[in-house]
């Protein structure tokens, strides 16, 4: 009992982090009517948290080592707090992106202080599968369970629940961390690399800022050339301060761990491909079956158990299979769920029909996120534990991120000039999805062979 309440803690936090990157997806139709959004404008909802998030993580993660993880969950919930009162209460377009914005930046704190705790609480081998297990099934089923939440509540007390749903557990989650949660101690020695805190979250928000806006503006129109540019030269600057810093924000070492390189890999694809695949879902069940809120919602049901089953094999598979071979099965998996998928989209068809490819995305999605994370950490020592989240976790949100803007360029060029939501344009988007995503077997298969727990 003494481990578990953290744990059961520790997987709130991941579910909150998660749920509130899908949670908007369904409410974002009756949000665009009554806030008034623009078709490209809403989609800042959504990229809005992303930018944030995907900025920061590393700076987070950082924090999370040097002055404690504790502390740093508590403010990551009291940012997720404030910032959903805000959106809630928002009438505007500008301030419900601010307020995203926010929740982003929250969940830049509370996601490498979550996942560092779960590392640091569990000794190496199966102890940590079973924790990370518990992790990844909150954290990766929340990405589905936000969509089915997402719609309960719309339809049931419009836009505005989907932002304070989330009050109640940031207050409960700041008081029950105090209550169950080691206390941190002082600071840990070591001085904080501000040059490369700066250049690093610029340098990775200009990047995915960057990707958000091309299909917008087009990727050759001055305002990308210039983010993009001002992107590489500040993250050349932050590799360059890295190697040289006595106590940097991203150790290079890490990255010389063959491990926490091929999870990276692995990581940036899924985010590319099979994080995206809810915002299209969400697509089809309301502008193509016509589904209302609360139903598109229940839809999501089926991904869901499917991630929630994926989570749980993961961790009987890698005992037998290894890493290397647990997370190129989830790979393969995902991405031919994914296909299947796509393959079974129809403007007159059922949900039964779409049955088969939405669990095996979830299977597949599953298997993926409950490995990748366990192999980023393996061979880390316990000091750099946050560092190597906000790295895993920056990879993940930037993937996402730059993998939205791409794939919904992709289907409204398929959809054709009225820029409508139409199947072929779903389709072209969930099968580029599947394709790029089968190519992180290759990431995976770069992964040591020696990853067998012992």
């Amino acid at each position: 009992m003494r481990i578990l309440f953290p744990l059961v803690l520790l997987g709130l936090g991941s579910m909150i982090t998660a749920l509130d990157f899908t949670i908007v997806y369904v409410a974002l139709p009756q949000l665009a009517r009554e806030v008034g959004f623009s078709p490209h404008a809403l989609q800042w909802v959504v990229s809005g948290y992303a930018v944030a998030f995907g900025g920061f993580l590393l700076l987070g993660g950082r924090l999370s080592d040097l002055l404690g993880r504790r502390r740093m969950f508590v403010l990551g919930l009291l940012l997720y707090g404030v910032a959903s009162l805000l959106g809630g209460l928002a009438a505007d377009p500008g301030p419900l992106i601010a307020a995203r914005a926010l929740q982003g930046l929250g969940g830049a704190v509370l996601m490498p202080a979550t996942l560092s705790l779960v590392v640091t609480m569990f000794d190496e081998g199966p102890a940590r599968n079973r924790a990370m297990t518990v992790w990844a099934v909150c954290g990766a089923s929340g990405l589905s369970l936000g969509a089915l939440l997402g719609g309960v509540l719309t339809g049931a007390f419009g836009w505005q629940a989907v932002f304070f749903v989330n009050v109640p557990p940031a207050v409960a989650g700041i008081v029950a961390a105090f209550a169950v949660l080691t206390p941190d101690g002082p600071r840990r020695p070591g001085r904080f690399d501000l040059p490369g805190a700066v250049t690093g979250t610029a340098g990775v928000t200009g990047l995915v800022f960057a990707v958000a806006h091309g299909p917008q503006w087009g990727w050759t129109s001055p305002g990308v050339l210039a983010c993009l540019a001002a992107a590489v030269a500040l993250l050349a600057g932050f590799a360059a301060i890295e190697a040289r810093s006595r106590d940097p924000l991203l150790p290079p070492r890490l990255l010389a761990n063959p491990h926490t390189r091929a999870a990276a890999g692995v990581i940036l694809i899924y985010g590319l491909t099979l994080q995206c695949v809810p915002y299209f879902l969400t697509l089809h069940f309301q502008e193509v079956l016509g589904y209302d809120a609360m139903r598109s919602g229940l839809a999501f049901l089926g991904p869901t158990l499917g991630i929630t089953a994926g989570n749980l094999a993961g961790e009987r598979l890698i005992p037998r299979l290894g890493l290397r071979g647990a997370l190129t099965v989830g790979v393969l998996v995902g991405a031919a769920g994914t296909a299947v998928l796509a393959w079974s989209l129809s403007a007159d068809g059922s949900y039964l029909g779409l049955l088969a490819g939405l669990v095996g995305f979830g299977l597949g999605s599953g298997l993926c996120f409950t490995t990748m994370f366990i192999m980023a950490t393996t061979g880390v020592r316990p000091s750099e534990q946050g560092a190597v989240s906000g790295l895993s976790s920056t990879v993940l949100q930037a993937g996402s991120g730059a993998g939205l803007a791409v794939l919904v360029a992709v289907a409204g060029r398929a959809a054709g000039p009225a820029d409508a939501v139409t199947v072929d344009g779903l389709r072209s988007a969930i099968f580029l999805a599947a394709a790029v995503a089968a190519v992180g077997a290759v990431a995976a298969s770069r992964a040591p062979r020696e990853t067998r727990v012992r």
